[in-house]
Parts: structure tokens; sequence; C-alpha cells
């Protein structure tokens, strides 16, 4: 599976109504209570969009966008994991030799910067500091292609992604700019045109105001008046606060029940109940019925703004943003090491001192000045030289979602005209299909297009095991039975498992990764950050804000400005994100 390791970009889907949650925001991914306040911090452009000729290049780190925050962590290994079926194309090799490389600080000029992962976050770190004059970087990724869960691949023709994926015009502008400029003309200004299914009814996604009146079944809609109208009458939950308490206190028992609970269940399999509040802080934007419809207000001509209701999107799919900062990264002479797995990072006391990797030449050793990690922090801890037990037994129980990609191959120029649709119904267990013509509007090729479902579900469940051609059957029965029956050829249907599509935030998720984040900002020369490292839900440029954030903080000698990177480390964990 061609960067199919890490959860980068796969979505879960719409739940776009975000909480106005005050001081619980701060608690968010377990990070902004210790780092202290950074809003100010953030919104400036970092040093290195200010860049300089000769030696102070080097530290003037970081691309287009300060405006992320992130903390001190570390991924898991550019080949720890990411998935636990590999596709036939990631077929490793065995038998090595092992080498030991000669300390490679003293060639050269500059700190020696390793990057654990060539997803999003690490191929914006490899950009940003080599823009910024860093010489001696290497990339280190397990998957033998760039961009993890936001590259692309072709299935029959097609250009496919990860799932669903967008670059949202919500990005920090910087970091707009910045790949602006990496696909000029490429990147395509494109509208929103998707539907969701409510109450057995196809309602248009994002909520258009007109068709929403038109569409919604009568005693929903009356539903949801009366649960604004009697919201000041409301009684609020008691108990410990969590996704369903938030959800329910806020917009009511109609959506909540009809629409974002049984959502929820089939996304993270576990009851609203069982969810960390912080996830309706990160992923629910409206805290109102009212504030429902004046979204929607703000789509109508007239009102809405040049890109409301609309995204960005690669003409050569999603993964040309990747491809575009990989190639840029090269130019200026960063090395990239594909089907490369790492297999141990070594400690001496509180500082991490070297990296052991392999691959189809042997096993090597290699020292460095720091290591930024994007892999799954829950591999990464693994990876270092004996952790305390505590942080052991963390890591343990931290999860992550599963999600296995179905892309089936239908002999047609096109099955809807819609991009994406949304299932938050519990009668089928899709939460997600999208079509990527649709994304581009690629008329090319001809008499062929390809749907992607998007199946929720963990390694061990009966779905993960399943043949494709069956998971195939499954899917056109699934969209029968939601009146989109298929009735052209079907070539044939393949499958992408991700094991790291998206963190858990369950009822102890932050306990547990406070455990684990202590202990890796305890350690010198390990740098953490991304979707991954950070157990965050984020978007692409969330990803790259936070990598250019990160690089911001490495001074000329590769030393980090911790107290910078709390700074961004709290910002990081008001993100909030956008479907």
């Amino acid at each position: 599976m061609a960067g199919a390791r890490r959860g980068g970009g796969c979505r879960p889907g719409p739940l776009d109504i975000r909480l106005a949650a005050g001081q619980d925001r701060r608690r968010a991914a377990g990070l902004a209570q210790r780092a202290g306040p950074a809003r100010g911090h953030a919104r400036r452009v970092p040093r290195a969009l200010r860049r300089r000729p000769g030696r102070d290049r080097r530290r003037r780190a970081g691309l287009a966008g300060g405006a992320l925050c992130g903390g001190r962590h570390r991924g898991a290994g550019a080949g720890a994991v990411g998935q636990v079926r590999d596709h036939p194309s990631d077929r490793r090799k065995g038998n090595r030799q092992v080498t030991h490389e000669p300390d490679s600080k003293t060639a050269g000029d500059g700190p020696r910067i390793i990057i654990l992962g060539a997803g999003p976050a690490g191929l914006a770190a490899a950009h940003a500091l080599s823009r910024a004059g860093y010489g001696r970087i290497s990339v280190v990724e397990r998957a033998p292609v760039a961009g993890g869960n936001s590259g692309s691949f072709e299935v029959e023709g097609v250009t496919c992604d990860f799932g669903s994926h967008r670059f949202h015009p919500a990005a920090e502008p910087a970091v707009m700019a910045d790949v602006k400029a990496l696909l000029g003309d490429d990147l395509l200004l494109r509208p929103r045109h998707g539907r969701i299914r409510l109450g057995g009814r196809w309602i248009h996604f994002p909520l258009k105001l007109g068709d929403a009146m038109l569409r919604l079944p009568k005693g929903f809609a009356a539903s949801l008046i009366a649960d604004s109208a009697l919201k000041p009458l409301r009684r609020k939950t008691n108990g410990p606060r969590s996704f369903s308490s938030v959800l329910y206190d806020g917009l009511g028992p109609t959506i909540s029940e009809s629409f974002y609970f049984p959502y929820v269940r089939k996304l993270w399999g576990l009851d609203p109940d069982k969810l960390a509040v912080t996830l309706a802080e990160r992923r629910v934007s409206s805290g109102s019925v009212g504030k429902i419809l004046m979204k929607m207000l703000r789509l109508l001509p007239g009102l809405r703004n040049e890109t409301a209701g609309r995204f960005y999107y690669p003409r050569g799919g999603f993964g040309q943003v990747s491809q575009a900062m990989l190639d840029r990264a090269r130019e200026t002479g960063v090395e990239f090491r594909f089907e490369t797995e790492i297999t141990r990072l070594e400690r001496d006391g509180e500082r991490i001192t070297a990296i052991h990797t392999r691959d189809g030449a042997g096993e090597r050793r290699e020292e460095a000045d720091l290591i930024l990690s994007t892999i799954p922090l829950t591999a990464l801890t693994r990876l270092i030289d004996t952790p305390p037990q505590d942080v052991t037994e963390a890591a343990r129980a931290i999860r992550f979602r599963g999600m296995i990609l179905l892309y089936l191959v239908l002999e047609t120029d096109r099955f809807t005209e819609f991009d994406a649709h949304y299932f938050p119904e519990p009668s089928v267990p899709i939460s997600r299909m999208s079509e990527p013509k649709n994304y581009s509007a690629a008329t090319e090729p001809r008499g062929v297009t390809v749907l992607c479902a998007e199946l929720p579900c963990d390694p061990g469940e009966p779905w993960w095991e399943m043949p494709d051609e069956e998971l195939g059957e499954r899917f056109q029965g699934w969209l029968g039975d939601l009146g989109l029956p298929v009735t052209v050829p079907v070539r044939r249907c393949e499958t992408r498992r991700l094991g790291y599509a998206y963190p858990v935030y369950d009822l102890d998720y932050q306990d547990r990764f406070a455990k684990i984040d202590d202990w890796l900002l305890g350690l010198d020369g390990l740098l953490v950050f991304g979707r991954q490292g950070l157990f965050a839900h984020d978007n692409t440029h969330h990803a790259f804000a936070m990598a250019y954030g990160a690089v911001d903080c490495i001074d000329g000698e590769g030393r980090v400005d911790r107290a910078k990177w709390d700074r961004y480390r709290a910002e990081f964990a008001t993100h909030t994100v956008e479907d």
C-alpha cells in the first residue's frame, strides 16, 4: 500500500459543527494546560519566512506558516507501523547485512537531522529545513512512496486518494500561499457538492438553507426548532462530561440522536458517552441549532466570500501536494530513504543519540543531532530503548481506529454528480463514499470510474480479514439499500487497510497520553509532531503548520527552543477539524 502506513489524512466525516467549549478547549489533547497560552505567538510569521543569506538561514527554520503549535513528541518510526496488512506493492525483503555508519556529525556543515516518516508533516519539515538552509537532512519512510495517507495512487487509470481529502481554504494563510506556490495552476478551486442521508432522505452537504427546508423530513425539522426554542429550559445532563453530554446540552436530542450519536458509534466503535469531550471540542463547530442556521446563511449568494462552500484540490489528486513538496526538498539536497524500517532509537540517559534502520541492503546505525518524528507515538515508544513501565502500559492502552478503504471499479464515466456521500445511519457500516473523478472534474479515463467507501473497523474484526471480492459484493449491497443501486458492469474491487486512520479519544486517553507525552518531552535530541505523533484529529494543512512551527524552534546547532515549542503546542491543542 503506497503510503498507507499512517492515518495522516483520512478524516472521519462531517462532524463540522464545533462547540465553543470555553476553558475545556485548553485540555484538548492533554497539551494546552501544560504549555501555556500562545495565540498571540502563533499568528506571527515564523522566522523561516524572513529568509536571510548566509549562515543565518540555518537559524531561520520553518516555512510558510508559524500559525500552528506543537508539543515535544515523537511519532512511530517511518516504517514502524501504519497498517496491519500490506498491499502487495509494500512487500519487503529479508536477510540484510549490518553496517555501522561513521559519526555523520563530523562531515559537512550544520546539524545532522533525521526525519521519521514521509507523510505530510515529515515532508513539510524537510521542505522547511532545506529552504531555511539546513544541509544534512534525511527522511526515513517505511512505505515505497511519500505522502502517507495523504498520497494518491491509480486504480484502473483513475487517480485515487486514501479516502476523501481536500485542502481547505481555512488553512493558515502562509501555509495556503506555500501550497499555491508549489502547485500553481494545478491547484483547483472546486465547489463542495456532496450529500448526507438524514431521516431516509438525501440532503445537500454542506447544508444549504433552501435545500434543507425542502428536503428535511417535516417531523425532524419541527423537532430541531423545538430543541432550539426549549434550550434555555432544558436541564443539563448530570455526571462526568463526555462527547454525549456536550452534544446533548448544546444541540439537543434530535440532531444528537438522529445524526451525531449513530455516526460516532460507526466511526469510533464506541458509544457517545464513552468518548471524551475533546472530540466534540475539536470536531463540532456550532453549539446550537441557531449557529447551524447561521452557517447555512453564510453560503447564500451575496453573503458568502469567494471560498465559502468550496475547497482546493490538486489536478493530479491530493497526493500531488506531497509529491510537489518531495520534489522541492530533493532539489535542495534532502535525502529520502524509502522502504526502510526503523528498528531502534538509542537512548543515552535523557537523550536520543542514534537510529537503527533496516532496508534491502542491510542494517545500519546513524548518529544524529536531532530526530524529528511524525510516526504514531505508540510505535515510537516501542522503538526507544527501555521506556518506563508506566509509559509502556499507557502506550499499549492508547488506541487508534482502523479503516478499510474499498475501491469499486465501475464501467461508466460517472456514477453520480456528487463528490461525496455521508452515511450516518446505522443500517450500513460504511461512513462515507467518494467518487475521485468528481473532486477534480476529471473526464479521463473514459468509460471507467471508481467509488471509494470508508469502512471503519479494527484489525481482528470480521471485516478486516474478508477478501476484497466479498467486500466488493457487500459494498454493492449497501449501495442498493441506500437507494443507489449499481446498474453498470463492475470490473473489480480492491482495498487498502489502514491501521492508524485516526486516534480514539476515549474517556481515559488524556491520562494515558499525558504519561507518554511527559516522558517524550523530557528526551533531548527528539521532537515529535504531526497527527500521529501528537495523537491529533487534524487536517493536512494543520500537519504542515505543525511542521513549520517545529522547524521554527530549531537553532543552527540543531537545538530545540523548548519554551517556544511549548507555545506552539498550546496552539496546536486548539486546532479544529475542517471536513
